[in-house]
């Protein structure tokens, strides 16, 4: 006689890379969030320490260099000690710097904390965690990605009204403090979730049975050399570049601009909450959008939404419009960061993944470095943000032109195993 079990089948346990993506979401969100409440403090910084408005903004640029800057760092390091060590200094570093930076008795201070604080804690731990999360997915890696880093568009919504709240009831001090703990607290704990290869679980990515291969072998790609000699890095490291001059400078002047055009504070710090709705939703849904559509063409698409969506910042002084562009802001920068470091897992595969974007992300810090600076010190001179919009709408324009004609680039590449790097070549080298 058979006898059958009542006991159902046992269900599938849940990917553990959608955890690696949890990590590397906490880790953006409290990085992230943590940098982009520099706007909420900054009226207070001017007043306390009679800084001019191009002055003060150097702590975010600076802050901005460094984390991009320190990923040509960091990327190496990622590759050869791993990751979630990494985030979880970085995240550490962060809450020190914020905390420091409350203790601050001059904008000199301000900017060496908050600066080398938060600038090399996110500098330590964004390109490893995106990294990471590369290696664990192939057929939904826009996906995955754009989930990973839509950390950075909550961060935005939630941090800086936050903050805001945080400076009312504690002053601008304490509120840097509280921010500190939670970095450490929640951004250093959730990094322990980061992992860097799938096949240290036995796993293939998205899943999948592992390709017969020795474990130790490197994962297929292109070398560093290979991939920043060829003809595609270069057409992004010079998109990113010209882009970056007027990427951030929303960030850290839409809530200045909106204060200048009589909006109240609580207000005008919700329109950074509205970039950030927006980021959210261009990361999570054209990221999985564009992996159906191709990424390619998806990037430069990006650039011109951004552009198109200041033009709407240029002509609009009341809340309802800038809340308009900030939101149609967020969705096509969200777009881009989250297509961007999948566009290069494509091309160059996941030997050095972390080195290249570290290299690639050079680029942004040195546009960050001028931009919303630049920005300060043209409002301090002409007392309108008139010229840096412009000027962020053209550098969008020609980085999108620079896109276009880089995704006809083809290039003399070796096939790599089938699925390591998506629909591209694995190597991209010299043509």
């Amino acid at each position: 006689m058979t006898s059958f079990s009542s006991h159902p089948p046992p269900r599938a346990r849940l990917f553990r890379g959608w955890f690696v993506v949890a990590g590397a979401f906490a880790v953006t969100l409290v990085g992230f969030g943590s940098a982009y409440t520099f706007s909420a403090f900054l009226e207070s910084l001017q007043r306390d320490f009679g800084a001019s408005r191009g002055s003060a903004s150097l702590v975010f640029s600076l802050a901005g260099f460094l984390y991009f800057g320190l990923g040509v760092v960091s990327g190496p390091l990622a590759d050869r000690w791993g990751a979630r060590r990494l985030a979880v200094a970085g995240m550490v570093l962060v809450g020190l710097g914020l905390a420091a930076a409350g203790q601050a008795r001059s904008l000199a201070e301000a900017c060496l904390a908050y600066g080398l604080g938060v600038g090399l804690g996110i500098g330590a731990s964004y390109v490893p965690v995106l990294g990471a999360v590369q290696r664990w997915f192939v057929r939904r890696r826009g996906f995955a990605s754009g989930l990973a880093v839509s950390g950075t568009g909550v961060g935005t919504l939630v941090m800086p009204p936050l903050a805001s709240l945080l400076i009312e009831a504690l002053g601008w001090r304490h509120a840097y403090l509280a921010l500190g703990v939670l970095a450490v607290v929640v951004g250093a704990g959730m990094a322990l979730l980061i992992e860097d290869d799938p096949r240290h679980r036995g796993l293939g990515p998205d899943g999948d049975p592992p390709q017969p291969q020795a474990p130790s072998a490197m994962p297929a790609g292109s070398t560093v050399r290979d991939a920043i000699g060829s003809r595609r890095f270069a057409g992004l490291y010079a998109a990113c570049l010209i882009s970056s001059f007027g990427l951030f400078v929303p960030f850290v002047h839409l809530v200045p601009y909106a204060l200048d055009h009589g909006l109240p504070a609580g207000s005008a710090v919700l329109l950074l909450g509205a970039i950030g709705i927006g980021s959210t939703a261009g990361r999570f849904f054209l990221g999985g959008l564009a992996d159906r559509l191709g990424r390619q063409l998806a990037l430069p698409l990006m650039s011109a939404g951004m552009a198109l969506s200041l033009v709407v910042w240029a002509v609009s002084s009341g809340f309802w419009g800038l809340a308009a562009f900030a939101f149609a802001y967020g969705v096509f920068y969200g777009g881009f960061v989250a297509l961007l470091p999948a566009l290069v897992m494509d091309y160059f595969g996941g030997r050095s993944i972390g080195a290249i974007l570290g290299v690639l992300y050079t680029s942004v810090a040195f546009g960050t470095l001028v931009g919303p600076s630049a920005a300060g010190f043209a409002f301090d001179l002409s007392r309108s943000y008139l010229l840096p919009i412009l000027a962020s709408i053209g550098a969008n324009l020609v980085a999108a032109g620079v896109l276009l004609a880089m995704s006809k680039t083809r290039a003399a590449a070796k096939p790599g195993p089938r699925g390591t790097v998506g629909n591209e070549p694995t190597h991209a080298q010299r043509s």
